[in-house]
C-alpha cells in the first residue's frame, strides 16, 4: 500500500475520532515511514504513558491490513512524542551500557515493547564488550545488557 493511502487512512481515522490536526508529514526512517501528526489534541491521542498512541498505531495497522492484505510497517507519531521517547531510550541505553562495562556486570532494563527492545539490541549489536538478550513474557519482557567475560579469571585479572 502506498504512503498516500496509509496517510489517507490515518486521516480518516483521526477524523472519526474528531481530532483536530494542525499538520501531517511523512518522514522516512531506516525501518519504516513515520507519519508525524501535529495536533492540539495530543493529550487524548498520546494518553498516559503513550498507551493511547500505541492503541492508535495498532488500530491504524489493522485497518490498513484489512484494506490490503499483508503486513505494512509504519508508525504514527503525535507531536514528536515517540521520537522523544526513543531519544530518551537511546540515552538510557548508553548510560546503562557504560555501567555494565565499568562494573563488568549484567544490567537489566525496565520492561518495554518489542520496538523499544529492537532499538536497544541494534544500538549494542556491534559492541565488542557487551551483548543483549531479552527475558520475560508479554508486557514484562525486558532487555538484559550482558558484559562479555572473555574468559579472564579473577586470578588472571589481578596479575
Amino acid at each position: 500500500m502506498s504512503k498516500e493511502k496509509i496517510q489517507s487512512t490515518i486521516e480518516e481515522l483521526l477524523d472519526c475520532l474528531n481530532v483536530k490536526v494542525d499538520s501531517f508529514d511523512v518522514k522516512e526512517s531506516d525501518l519504516h515511514p513515520i507519519f508525524l501528526v501535529r495536533s492540539p489534541d495530543s493529550r487524548m491521542l498520546i494518553g498516559s504513558g503513550g498507551e493511547s498512541l500505541k492503541a492508535l498505531n495498532y488500530l491504524a495497522k489493522k485497518i490498513v491490513e484489512r484494506k490490503v492484505d499483508g503486513e505494512h510497517r509504519f508508525l504514527i507519531d503525535v507531536n514528536n512524542y515517540h521520537s522523544k521517547k526513543i531519544d530518551e531510550l537511546k540515552m538510557q541505553t548508553k548510560i546503562l551500557a557504560e555501567r555494565a562495562r565499568t562494573f563488568r556486570h549484567d544490567v537489566e532494563l525496565s520492561p518495554m515493547n518489542a520496538y523499544e527492545r529492537m532499538i536497544v539490541h541494534s544500538l549494542l549489536g556491534e559492541d565488542k564488550e557487551l551483548s543483549t538478550r531479552s527475558e520475560g513474557e508479554g508486557k514484562f519482557r525486558r532487555v538484559i545488557i550482558c558484559y562479555k567475560d572473555e574468559g579472564v579469571g579473577v586470578e588472571q585479572a589481578v596479575e
